[in-house]
């Protein structure tokens, strides 16, 4: 998939689980006054979907967009399905793949209620160096939950 293009858009049912094989996707909301809140990205190796709504089939409150030029491991819910009962050591590993999943978000959670941006951005440094040369700051900012001044106030004493 190219640049810029969607992967899900809000309103949509998530039908499939989407495997990074290369480039990048993010996933964000749009709040009533038009505001992006980046969500999480995927890079090569990882994993996509909106969880909720492929599980439930309701529709989503995410956008899921190409950040870079993506070649990409689509997964339906009835493949998807097939592999776990077919396969053991597939369900092992959507389990793992699950339980991450779960503790990072519950991380990301905490870190967003607990930290200062200073130390939001220490954590990304150590976590996912990637982000930075990948993702576009104002796209950093909006994940770790801060303003783009706020961000550039950050960067600069980091490099001092």
């Amino acid at each position: 998939m190219l640049k810029r293009q969607f992967l899900l858009q809000e309103g949509d049912v998530c039908r499939d689980l989407t495997f990074v094989e290369k480039g990048a996707l993010y996933s964000y909301t749009v709040d009533s006054k038009g505001n992006q809140h980046v969500i999480r990205f995927a890079f090569e190796g990882w994993w996509m979907a909106n969880l909720q709504s492929f599980f439930t089939g309701n529709p989503t409150t995410l956008n899921i967009e190409v950040l870079e030029d993506s070649e990409l491991l689509v997964l339906d819910r009835d493949n998807h399905e097939k592999l776990l009962q077919e396969i053991s050591a597939y369900e092992t590993y959507h389990r793992i793949i699950l339980q991450n999943a779960y503790t990072a978000l519950q991380q990301r959670a905490e870190n967003a209620l607990g930290l200062t941006a200073e130390e939001k951005y220490k954590r990304l440094l150590e976590q996912n160096p990637e982000f930075l040369n990948r993702v576009p700051l104002n796209l950093v900012a909006s994940y770790l939950g801060v303003s783009p001044e706020t961000l550039s106030r950050v960067r600069g004493s980091f490099n001092r």
